[in-house]
């Protein structure tokens, strides 16, 4: 199986139980005004837990200033690098990474802790990620002994998600979780998280002892009536375009499957990706794509749905699995190597179709049940079994969905982007679907994973 990321393991001791998922087009994000005075602008730490959605662009963690200048920054620039800046030129703060962060099945940690009354300069800046302690940059400016920093500074505007310039934005687009900010202490990597003994995967821990200072704050996001909500006080963060549908159990501790937009065809192009890669809009008229999961599975059984948000129906849709040895450079790969239920009710195995279920259309929910174990694949609409369908042995398999021309179709691998109006779990407690989980089944997610995998 592909399980690609942080926290591939069940038991996690300390468990996240929410992210907040940002959608750069719909310009998400919080804001909030610093508190004047803080504890202490020489000395501050910043952690927090993100899941990248979109690559290749300029994409704002979080920024804290009033102004182009002065104003501090930590974000991910056009070449997938992570920037710690302070300024329009960087000004005394400017650390760029020489890695790139290009996986986005994974849970990346950063943490950035500064203590400028530090006599070496080495020691007033450390960024860490996933517990390990970056030292390899390609630029490294380092901020002179006792300056005060515009990251911690007092009267401000905090913004998590975007930029202090409303020019440019550069709106996040992913998952977040337990952003914490301590004011007036330079934390180790060992206050905010652990590896875990048995894996050597590092994982969060609870920080809800910590002493937060004047201008701290801790979100983690489990009140979805007030997703702002400062869990360590009283720093509550303003909430903009997001609703408590944006409110998810993908997390640190637990991460569930998604689309994966990098999944590229012989056209050098994918559906466009948006609501956490879990909504693909098919883009070429006339050429079916194809949206693939993120996660590959050849044990166990395994449960998701696919919400025909807007679809041509007939024999221009596809819900399906195929082999994760097809020849995915071409579009034809799921459908030449795969088992398909389409929209005009025929099955389809390797390309071969025969009649099967029901036709269905835009606003139906088609269930998929793949029984790695019995080698077989159920397919649902609305709740109700289409039959069973033998698929091979020994392979490894990957969910999928394909349309044409600014089609829509949503998954939902157990934290769905869309409204669910009766929510169902599976077994173990894991999972939002509309419909019942189907008896030994279940929601692809990591904990599962590393279960029944």
């Amino acid at each position: 199986m592909i399980i690609l990321g942080t926290n591939s393991i069940k038991d996690t001791g300390f468990d996240v139980a929410n992210s907040l998922r940002f959608n750069s087009g719909s310009s998400d994000y919080l804001n909030n005004t610093s508190v004047d005075p803080v504890t202490n602008r020489l000395k501050f730490t910043i952690s927090l837990w993100v899941k990248r959605s979109t690559l290749g662009a300029k994409s704002m963690i979080g920024t804290v200033g009033g102004d182009s200048t002065n104003f501090g920054a930590i974000w991910f620039d056009s070449s997938d690098r992570l920037n710690c800046t302070e300024g329009s030129g960087g000004g005394t703060l400017n650390f760029i990474t020489n890695r790139v962060f290009r996986d986005v099945s994974a849970w990346y940690n950063i943490i950035l802790a500064i203590d400028t009354t530090q006599g070496t300069e080495s020691n007033r800046v450390k960024i860490y990620v996933n517990g390990v302690q970056e030292t390899s940059f390609s630029t490294s400016t380092y901020p002179g002994q006792n300056s005060n920093m515009h990251l911690n500074r007092g009267g401000k505007t905090q913004y998590i998600g975007r930029h202090t310039d409303s020019s440019n934005n550069y709106y996040f687009d992913g998952y977040m979780t337990e952003v914490v900010w301590v004011d007036g202490q330079q934390l180790s990597n060992t206050d905010l998280g652990e590896f875990d003994e048995d894996s050597s995967i590092w994982k969060p821990i609870d920080v809800s002892g910590l002493t937060f200072g004047n201008n701290g704050f801790y979100l983690d996001f489990e009140d979805s009536s007030a997703l702002g909500n400062d869990a360590a006080g009283s720093n509550n963060f303003t909430v903009n375009n997001l609703t408590a549908l944006d409110q998810s159990t993908v997390t640190c501790t637990n991460n569930f499957c998604t689309y994966n937009p990098l999944m590229v065809t012989q056209s050098a192009t994918v559906p466009a990706m948006s609501e956490g890669n879990l909504k693909a809009t098919f883009n070429n008229a006339g050429l079916s794509l194809f949206a693939l999961s993120n996660f590959a599975v050849s044990s166990g059984k395994w449960f998701a749905e696919f919400k025909m948000t807007d679809i041509h129906g007939g024999t221009d849709n596809y819900v399906g699995i195929v082999k994760d040895d097809a020849n995915f450079a071409a579009e034809s790969a799921p459908i030449a190597s795969g088992t398909i239920y389409r929209g005009s009710g025929q099955k389809g195995i390797n390309g071969s179709y025969s009649s099967y279920g029901a036709t269905y259309a835009t606003g139906d929910i088609i269930g998929v049940a793949l029984n790695c174990d019995d080698n077989e694949v159920v397919f649902y609409k609305n709740g109700a079994s289409q039959g069973a369908i033998s698929i091979t042995a020994d392979k490894s398999y990957y969910m999928w969905t394909s349309d044409y021309a600014s089609k829509i179709i949503e998954a939902n691998f157990g934290s769905p982007a869309f409204s669910i109006s009766s929510g169902n779990a599976d077994a173990d407690g894991y999972g939002n679907f509309e419909y019942a989980v189907p008896s030994g089944y279940y929601a692809l997610c990591t904990k599962n994973l590393a279960e029944y995998g």
